[in-house]
């Protein structure tokens, strides 16, 4: 039982999925309108959380050939023979996205639907099977994924965009590369192994630990918008907070791009996204009662 749990959590990627399911309702506790019932809000989740597994199950059954060579996935599910390949499993994660964008719909209308889609299909299909196998701008472009569940989110209470859930978004999206090229900077040998273009693998270490250094320097800053746009103080902590600890990482990255630097930044970015949509939805919840 306990074998089959950890094998479900794994082909299903729940950890980034519930990273990204958060996002998602930090995105509706942004955006102005009216309340909502608790069930949209479950449900949004749900659905985010459902969508993302069926993107990540993809990226496990495409990704097969590729993750036997690398020691951090050659235990997958599928790499590691557990389950065999089949066509009935990409039918059967095309049910679950199906599920998935009707849940969301449901739960926040069209459009929230329509940016669930878009963030699947930009994990599963643009950055698996386009891009990660050619290109250095691979998790540059993936890193639209977690943007789009906000801006599901945001949808849901209210279609028409709005500032803070879109200056969220592009947070998000500028998040996403130094966090995925830290990895790939402590993991090189793996990602070389396997031919797969990460930017620490191919460019010299002084080009992409600048790259990730601007990349969280724009982000920490641009997290700092919203308070020129309603969000108050306790948002402000949780994003100064895990922005300036991310930014320190990040510049002693810079100065000594060792794999334990590259693997302190990782946390530390695990940690800023973690203050900052605790931040979002504190916020959130206190101003809904003043």
């Amino acid at each position: 039982m306990l074998a089959a749990v950890r094998m479900t959590v794994s082909l299903l990627k729940l950890r980034i999925g519930i990273a990204i399911a958060a996002s998602a309702l930090a995105g509706m506790a942004a955006a102005s309108g009216p309340a909502l019932p608790w069930w949209q809000y479950l449900g949004l989740a749900l659905a985010v959380l459902g969508a993302s597994g069926a993107a990540g199950a993809f990226n496990h059954y495409y990704e097969r050939d590729l993750d036997r060579h690398m020691r951090r996935t050659r235990s997958r599910p599928f790499a590691s023979g557990a389950l065999r390949a089949s066509p009935w499993w990409p039918t059967a994660f095309l049910g679950l996205l199906a599920a998935s964008l009707l849940l969301a719909w449901a739960a926040g209308g069209g459009m929230a639907a329509a940016f669930v889609f878009l963030g699947a299909f930009t994990y599963g299909i643009v950055y698996t099977v386009w891009l990660k196998r050619r290109s250095t701008w691979n998790i540059v472009v993936g890193g639209l994924a977690g943007s789009f569940a906000v801006l599901a989110g945001a949808a849901a209470v209210d279609p028409a965009p709005q500032v803070v859930p879109v200056v969220l978004a592009v947070v998000l999206f500028l998040w996403t590369p130094p966090h995925f090229w830290s990895l790939a900077a402590a993991k090189g040998e793996d990602y070389a192994q396997a031919g797969v273009p990460m930017l620490p693998i191919v460019v010299p270490a002084y080009a992409w630990t600048l790259a990730v250094l601007s990349h969280t320097a724009a982000l920490v800053a641009i997290s700092l918008v919203p308070l020129w746009f309603g969000m108050g103080p306790v948002y402000g902590i949780g994003a100064g907070a895990g922005g300036a600890v991310f930014l320190w990482k990040s510049y002693l990255l810079h100065r000594a791009p060792t794999k334990k630097n590259a693997m302190a930044n990782f946390f530390a970015s695990l940690l800023q996204l973690a203050l900052l949509v605790a931040g979002v939805a504190l916020d959130g919840f206190i101003g809904s009662r003043l």
